[in-house]
């Protein structure tokens, strides 16, 4: 679990103050205060961050001086500030220290925090940031809750729960609107994007890893369906394809429901023939509608299947959940009946 350590800014009211000690209990790890506010911490009961050392890091000799007084005796929490560039020192700290010393990163906002959280794959330990308000506190409680990059914390994420279908009918449709979705991300065999007809009901469409004789593996890319579906967001929401733009973050899943987000690159939206899916799960029946080519596959307990080559009787995984959705967000206790 990351940490945030609030930042106390003496110049602040006292009652503010005061606010933001109580609130750090439940959204931060502890505070960090100059001597004159140790009363007024310790009045609320704030957990307070004593004897770690404080470095700024404004060239490389800041850097390497650091790495060489520490390596001896290294202490458990080391507290940097990066006035100058932001990411590469952090790079560099995170090479030489991780697994030394508990890596805190002092930032400005919830931004902040999540680059220097996302930084190098395995990122800082926590970060320090210095909120002027409760809401700036919540914000960054967020970020360092949701930042999962370390191998262990990506085991410890929930997973998506995934169900068999039985693929029902297969039907060629006319030419629409279809989306790809190109990510800044990679993916492998097995992995994908949720997607559907029916928020209710959502295929693992596979990105375009395999190899083929006419086109190259495009392990960035999810040829998704067309406009009108939806698809699962990082948040838990559902959005609509024709929603999405550059920039903003997408889910990946694999059959094990394992998950991950990644920001969009590129959406590109073409006129292809398509065609329908139906598929049944659980008593009741999901639709979704995809590019006719034989790149779409969707995902299988074992594999993946092209939909060129679906038929009746097969079967591929998906999401299945209970309940409407009201402008993406689910309200489990809505009916709601999409055909």
């Amino acid at each position: 679990m990351r940490e945030l350590w609030l930042q106390i800014d003496g110049k602040l009211p006292a009652s503010v103050k005061k606010k933001l000690l109580k609130a750090s209990k439940q959204l931060a790890s502890g505070v960090i205060v100059e001597s004159v506010d140790l009363k007024i911490a310790k009045q609320t009961g704030a957990k307070v961050l004593t004897g770690a050392l404080k470095k700024a890091i404004r060239n490389k000799n800041d850097l390497n001086d650091l790495v060489r007084r520490i390596a001896p005796s290294a202490p458990k929490y080391l507290i940097v500030s990066c006035p100058n560039w932001k990411v590469i020192p952090i790079e560099n700290l995170i090479a030489a220290l991780h697994g030394k010393s508990k890596l805190l990163a002092e930032v400005k906002n919830a931004d902040e925090a999540r680059l220097a959280l996302e930084t190098l794959e395995l990122g800082v330990d926590g970060v320090v940031i210095k909120a002027g308000n409760e809401s700036e506190l919540a914000a960054a409680s967020r970020i360092v809750k949701a930042t999962k990059t370390r191998v262990e914390e990506k085991k410890e994420e929930p997973r998506i729960k995934l169900a068999s279908a039985k693929i029902i009918e297969v039907k060629l449709l006319k030419i629409g609107a279809r989306v790809c979705i190109d990510t800044c991300d990679l993916m492998k065999h097995g992995e994908g994007m949720l997607v559907g007809s029916q928020s209710s009901g959502l295929f693992l469409v596979q990105a375009e890893v395999e190899e083929s004789p006419h086109v190259a593996p495009r392990p960035f890319r999810v040829n998704a369906g067309a406009v009108s579906l939806y698809t699962l967001t990082p948040s838990g929401n559902t959005v609509y394809l024709s929603e999405l733009k550059a920039g903003e973050e997408v889910l990946i899943v694999d059959r094990e429901g394992r998950k991950r987000s990644t920001a969009v690159g590129r959406v590109k939206i073409e006129w292809r023939p398509l065609m329908l899916i139906e598929a049944e799960a659980q008593g009741r029946k999901i639709k979704t509608i995809v590019q006719n080519a034989e790149t779409i596959r969707l995902v299988t307990a074992k594999g993946s299947k092209s939909v060129s080559e679906l038929k009746p009787g097969d079967k591929v995984l998906v999401r299945l959940e209970e309940g409407g959705r009201h402008f993406g967000t689910l309200v489990k206790e809505e009916s709601v009946l999409e055909k």
